[in-house]
Protein backbone atom coordinates (compact mmCIF):
# COMPACT_ATOMS: atom_id res chain seq x y z
CA UNK A 1 0.00 0.00 0.00
CA UNK A 2 1.20 3.41 -0.66
CA UNK A 3 1.35 6.89 1.20
CA UNK A 4 -1.43 7.97 -0.76
CA UNK A 5 -3.75 4.82 -0.01
CA UNK A 6 -2.81 5.28 3.51
CA UNK A 7 -3.25 8.83 3.69
CA UNK A 8 -6.74 8.13 2.11
CA UNK A 9 -7.73 5.51 4.88
CA UNK A 10 -6.47 8.44 7.34
CA UNK A 11 -9.08 10.87 5.74
CA UNK A 12 -11.64 8.63 6.01
CA UNK A 13 -10.50 8.05 10.10
CA UNK A 14 -10.78 11.59 10.72
CA UNK A 15 -14.01 12.05 8.46
CA UNK A 16 -15.31 9.37 10.72
CA UNK A 17 -14.15 10.86 13.98
CA UNK A 18 -15.75 14.84 12.58
CA UNK A 19 -19.14 12.67 12.01
CA UNK A 20 -19.24 11.22 15.80
CA UNK A 21 -18.33 14.51 17.26
CA UNK A 22 -21.41 15.97 15.47
CA UNK A 23 -24.10 13.15 16.61
CA UNK A 24 -25.80 14.30 19.98
CA UNK A 25 -25.15 10.63 21.29
CA UNK A 26 -21.93 11.27 20.77
CA UNK A 27 -19.20 7.78 20.06
CA UNK A 28 -21.60 5.42 18.92
CA UNK A 29 -21.62 1.60 20.00
CA UNK A 30 -19.05 -0.31 18.68
CA UNK A 31 -20.62 -1.46 15.23
CA UNK A 32 -18.06 -2.35 12.21
CA UNK A 33 -19.88 0.00 9.90
CA UNK A 34 -20.43 3.05 12.04
CA UNK A 35 -18.66 3.15 15.29
CA UNK A 36 -15.07 2.98 16.62
CA UNK A 37 -15.33 -0.68 14.24
CA UNK A 38 -14.86 1.28 11.21
CA UNK A 39 -11.66 2.61 12.40
CA UNK A 40 -10.28 -1.04 13.56
CA UNK A 41 -11.46 -1.94 10.37
CA UNK A 42 -9.60 0.51 7.97
CA UNK A 43 -6.27 0.07 10.58
CA UNK A 44 -6.74 -3.87 9.45
CA UNK A 45 -6.86 -2.59 5.73
CA UNK A 46 -3.69 -0.59 6.63
CA UNK A 47 -1.64 -3.03 8.70
CA UNK A 48 0.36 -6.19 7.41
CA UNK A 49 -0.59 -9.70 8.50
CA UNK A 50 2.54 -10.77 10.41
CA UNK A 51 2.98 -14.33 10.72
CA UNK A 52 4.64 -15.56 13.76
CA UNK A 53 6.48 -19.10 14.42
CA UNK A 54 5.30 -20.67 17.36
CA UNK A 55 8.64 -21.23 18.66
CA UNK A 56 9.80 -17.55 18.18
CA UNK A 57 11.42 -16.47 21.15
CA UNK A 58 10.65 -12.39 22.58
CA UNK A 59 13.64 -11.16 20.66
CA UNK A 60 12.56 -12.86 17.67
CA UNK A 61 9.23 -11.76 17.98
CA UNK A 62 10.51 -8.36 18.24
CA UNK A 63 12.23 -8.08 15.34
CA UNK A 64 9.71 -9.67 13.44
CA UNK A 65 7.11 -6.77 14.46
CA UNK A 66 9.41 -4.31 14.17
CA UNK A 67 10.20 -5.19 10.45
CA UNK A 68 6.68 -6.17 9.33
CA UNK A 69 5.30 -2.75 11.18
CA UNK A 70 7.74 -0.37 11.17
CA UNK A 71 7.10 1.08 7.60
CA UNK A 72 3.74 1.07 7.98
CA UNK A 73 3.60 2.50 11.40
CA UNK A 74 5.64 5.43 10.18
CA UNK A 75 3.16 6.04 7.14
CA UNK A 76 0.46 5.97 9.06
CA UNK A 77 2.06 8.84 11.41
CA UNK A 78 3.26 10.58 8.49
CA UNK A 79 -0.30 10.90 6.73
CA UNK A 80 -2.45 11.61 10.29
CA UNK A 81 0.85 14.58 10.19
CA UNK A 82 -0.20 16.03 6.70
CA UNK A 83 -3.61 16.05 7.56
CA UNK A 84 -2.92 18.00 10.75
CA UNK A 85 -0.98 20.03 9.12
CA UNK A 86 -3.39 20.61 6.21
CA UNK A 87 -6.16 21.47 8.84
CA UNK A 88 -3.89 23.76 11.06
CA UNK A 89 -2.90 26.00 7.76
CA UNK A 90 -6.51 26.64 7.30
CA UNK A 91 -7.25 27.44 11.06
CA UNK A 92 -4.09 29.38 11.38
CA UNK A 93 -5.17 31.32 8.40
CA UNK A 94 -8.65 32.10 10.20
CA UNK A 95 -10.46 30.80 7.18
CA UNK A 96 -13.98 30.74 7.78
CA UNK A 97 -15.59 29.97 4.38
CA UNK A 98 -13.87 26.64 4.36
CA UNK A 99 -14.52 23.60 6.99
CA UNK A 100 -12.92 20.61 8.16
CA UNK A 101 -14.82 18.49 5.75
CA UNK A 102 -13.53 20.56 2.82
CA UNK A 103 -9.78 20.36 3.36
CA UNK A 104 -10.18 16.93 4.24
CA UNK A 105 -12.14 16.34 1.05
CA UNK A 106 -9.36 18.64 -1.29
CA UNK A 107 -6.55 16.44 0.45
CA UNK A 108 -8.25 13.31 -0.41
CA UNK A 109 -8.75 14.75 -4.03
CA UNK A 110 -4.74 15.66 -4.30
CA UNK A 111 -3.47 12.42 -2.89
CA UNK A 112 -5.55 10.87 -5.66
CA UNK A 113 -3.02 12.39 -8.06
CA UNK A 114 -0.09 13.30 -5.50
CA UNK A 115 0.61 15.77 -2.95
CA UNK A 116 1.80 18.85 -5.24
CA UNK A 117 -0.17 21.28 -5.27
Amino acid sequence: MDQSEVLQRVIGILTQAGEWVHEPDGLPDDEADTGPGVILHLLNDVMPRVAIPAEASADEISTILSEALGGRILQLATAFSIAFWELAEVHDAGRTDVSSHDVLQELALRSETGLGD
